[in-house]
């Protein structure tokens, strides 16, 4: 039976309606936010699961799952667990991505980054930036979500122009939620008069 992603985030109560300020800047009406699916350790389990099954029948060889900081940290910790490999995670220093608390990443080492949500990208990017700079592979991307602007393996959503991941390296994900999403001059929510919101964010 396939994974109906919509339907976890949704009984997770993950999935929210309202007026939001995305991280990209944008505002949209939905919002994922995937640590409250992923506080139920079991429900955590089984996605990884699902996600690590799509990795190994892409005959994909990981030796390590590195996540960037603070959202991605809960997914690839169980996606390394499901996988049997190290985890380790990067993190903002001065606002760069940086590896440090003593990881460790070899030289030539497969490194897969996993996020929880991938939008355009862009922190995955940073974080596999940096294990490439120690010199280690990075073979692909991971996340329980896309936002439909990457394109993922077994989707038929094309990339979009904001994409930053790399047209190389395969996205694997368990699912696309596409939303529309506005510029703040643009959001018909703030022609209207209401205030966007980032969950997550001190003071919400």
């Amino acid at each position: 039976m396939a994974l109906n992603l919509e339907e976890v985030y949704k009984k997770a109560g993950a999935l929210l309606e309202g007026h939001f300020l995305l991280s990209s800047g944008n505002h949209s009406q939905f919002y994922l936010q995937s640590a409250k699916v992923l506080e139920d350790t079991k429900r955590s389990e089984l996605l990884a699961k699902a996600l690590a099954k799509q990795i190994q029948e892409a005959n994909i060889k990981v030796d390590l799952i590195c996540s960037p900081a603070l959202g991605g940290i809960l997914t690839g910790y169980e996606l390394a667990r499901a996988l049997g490999v190290r985890f380790i995670f990067a993190e903002r220093k001065d606002s760069k991505m940086t590896i440090r608390r003593g990881f460790g990443v070899k030289k030539n080492e497969n490194v897969l980054i996993c996020e929880d949500i991938i939008t355009t990208g862009g922190s995955a990017l940073e974080a596999a930036t940096e294990v490439e700079k120690k010199g280690a592979n990075v073979v692909g991307f991971a996340a329980i979500a896309n936002r439909g602007l990457c394109k993922r393996v077994g989707s038929d959503i094309e990339a979009k122009e904001e994409c930053k991941l790399p047209k190389d390296l395969p996205l694997f994900t368990l699912g696309d939620f596409v939303f529309d999403t506005y510029e703040p001059d643009e959001c018909p929510m703030c022609k209207a008069g209401s205030e966007a919101i980032k969950p997550g964010s001190r003071g919400n």
